[in-house]
């Protein structure tokens, strides 16, 4: 998995330039790139969301475009439109700026709902029907859509059908106070984002995307993601647990994330790393549990913790399966 390790390597590094100490977090936004998902970003102002999609984009050399949703926000806006051009007389589309590679969705819930339901078709199926004709997205495409969880005034919860297609919901936070010392001395005269230089080309990325499909995942680890998700449904704290895409979401991030290892199997400690940004905010917990302040991060560690895994039964893809029922925790 060499040929995805060192370039994802590069990657991170680059954009680390820009995110200072947040290494888990940049990497969990390029597993997500790599799987071709989504990704919602959940923070305080100020902690750096807009500039990790820009080193990113940056980074592996996409178009990148930023759309500020507010409440009079349109989904043509959003998606493009036909203009009626008079000397040609025909009409003409207009693509707006969902027609990028790397699609910054600024606070996201302060569009209304019906604009945010614009963004359905184009990050599920890779394409935008307008005035009843079809247009496909870029490749790659990736949706990074931010939102703030303390500020409620003015705002437009995401829907569970909207959520659902995020691949992963990330957290930044703020820096430690030694990363923030750096982060001052860094931007004495110039930010970081504008010294950041391509590191990688979108056919390198393409065969990156295509090869992390070959990571081997055995029967005991897909059995073991199931149980976690069906766990979700049946948790007594959950109205909602996660849909069957939650699982494909975790399958495929496990593969990326082992990839990234350097290794061309998965093993179950990928997935429980990945569990709480994949499966989370999928949940919609009852109003008992809420009076309570339950949080749905707090449920996915509680079922990793009581779910066993069962022990795979082979290392990987070349390696002859063997049935197996022994387990560890």
């Amino acid at each position: 998995m060499k040929n995805v390790q060192e370039p994802a390597e590069r990657v991170v590094a680059n954009v680390e330039r820009v995110i200072v100490g947040k290494h888990l977090e940049v990497r969990m936004a390029l597993v997500a790139l790599l799987c071709e998902g989504h990704i919602l970003i959940e923070d305080v102002p100020g902690v750096g969301k807009t500039m990790l999609a820009k080193a990113i984009s940056r980074s592996v050399g996409c178009s990148f475009r930023r759309i500020q949703f507010t409440p009079d926000l349109l989904p043509s806006d959003v998606t493009g439109l036909s203009i009626f051009n008079q000397k040609t007389q025909e009409f003409e589309f207009r693509p707006g700026p969902i027609m990028a590679q790397v699609v910054l969705a600024d606070e996201i819930n302060r569009a209304t709902p019906k604009t945010q339901s614009a963004l359905l078709e184009c990050m599920e199926e890779r394409q935008a029907t307008i005035d009843g004709v079809t247009h496909p997205m870029p490749s790659p495409f990736l949706v990074i859509a931010t939102q703030n969880p303390i500020e409620y005034e003015g705002t437009f919860a995401l829907p569970e059908a909207q959520l659902d297609r995020f691949m992963l919901r990330l957290r930044i936070g703020y820096p430690k106070p030694m990363e923030e010392i750096v982060i001052l001395d860094e931007q004495k005269r110039i930010h970081p984002i504008d010294a950041v230089q391509q590191v990688l080309d979108v056919d390198e990325l393409r065969q990156m995307q295509t090869a992390i499909k070959e990571v081997y995942v055995d029967q005991a680890v897909a059995e073991y993601i199931v149980r976690l998700v069906t766990a979700t449904r049946e948790h007594t704290d959950v109205y909602l647990g996660a849909s069957p895409r939650g699982s494909l979401n975790l399958y495929r991030s496990a593969q990326a994330f082992a990839a990234m290892e350097g290794r061309d199997y998965v093993i179950p400690d990928d997935v429980k790393s990945l569990a709480v940004a994949i499966l989370a905010h999928r949940l919609i917990v009852k109003s008992q549990a809420s009076l309570r302040e339950v949080d749905p991060d707090r449920i996915v560690r509680e079922i990793l913790a009581s779910i066993p895994v069962a022990t795979p039964t082979a290392t990987s893809a070349s390696t002859t399966v063997t049935p197996s029922t022994t387990p560890s925790i």
